[in-house]
């Protein structure tokens, strides 16, 4: 791909999303990012911001047409915007679950089906799906959004399949912890059972702490851009802890990589 190409980049007023759209827009792409408030939004250089809420089906098709309308094609549709929350499982209710999945699952879902049309119709496109480590991994206090992970990566795979036929490839990238306010602004669940306090808290003081020693969304960033316009590969787990916890996965019996991961997150 030259760097001609329109890029489409959901979530982009913090975090991993606004690192990548202005490393795409640095390197001289055309990038239209989205923010659920362009009034509240801080600009960009060289990003043109879009208001599309990616949890409502006409604020998504309203938007996508508009990017299309101004700039006659989409070439990658890279999807960052997502939440978290943070608790047990036991005390996440179901609405708490629902929400989260219509952001991290159903968001991209609606998205990737907006653009989908207009890509098979030019018989070439990417889709880069923002997963996580968590996406093959569990995490002991976030098993809502592991599992909405998991869903992405299923569903990545699975549309990979099916649209490469039409010239279209769907990309994973899976970071693990970045100094981003994802986790660290992350609501809790609303609901509290006591018997979960005293692991629930050291867990959450052992995110804080891998988050304040992660490194800055810019790696992860580097990583999409790749993803996006660099050779396909299904998987693309950042440099560093996630491409290490990428191979362990695939590499290591269970019983070593289940210790480390209770370790990490501060269990015994």
């Amino acid at each position: 791909m030259s760097n001609s190409k329109v890029v489409v980049i959901t979530g982009v007023s913090s975090g991993i999303g606004r690192a990548t759209a202005a490393k795409f827009a640095q390197q001289g792409y055309r990038v239209f990012g989205t923010v659920r408030n362009s009034a509240k939004a801080q600009p960009i250089s060289g990003v043109e911001l879009v208001e599309m809420d990616i949890r409502d089906e006409a604020s998504v098709q309203h938007g996508i047409q508009a990017i299309i309308a101004h700039a006659k094609r989409i070439d990658v549709l890279v999807n960052s915007a997502g939440v978290t929350l943070l608790g047990s499982t036991e005390e996440t209710s179901i609405a708490e679950a629902q929400s989260l999945f219509d952001t991290n699952v159903f968001g991209i879902l609606r998205t990737s089906q907006a653009v989908l049309p207009h890509m098979r119709a030019h018989r070439s496109g990417r889709i880069v799906n923002i997963s996580s480590v968590l996406g093959f991994l569990p995490a002991p206090y976030m098993g809502l959004y592991s599992a909405s992970k998991h869903a992405v990566e299923g569903m990545s795979e699975t549309l990979d399949h099916e649209v490469r036929k039409f010239g279209i490839r769907v990309v994973l990238v899976e970071p693990s912890f970045t100094k981003t306010g994802l986790d660290t602004n992350a609501p809790h669940a609303a609901s509290k059972i006591s018997a979960y306090d005293d692991e629930r808290n050291i867990v959450l003081q052992a995110i804080q702490k891998n988050v304040k020693d992660a490194p800055d969304p810019d790696g992860v960033a580097t990583t999409i851009v790749d993803a996006a316009v660099g050779a396909w590969g299904m998987r693309r787990p950042p440099k560093g802890q996630a491409s290490l916890l990428s191979k362990l996965r695939r590499f290591m019996p269970a019983g070593p990589i289940d210790a480390s991961l209770r370790k990490t997150f501060g269990l015994s």
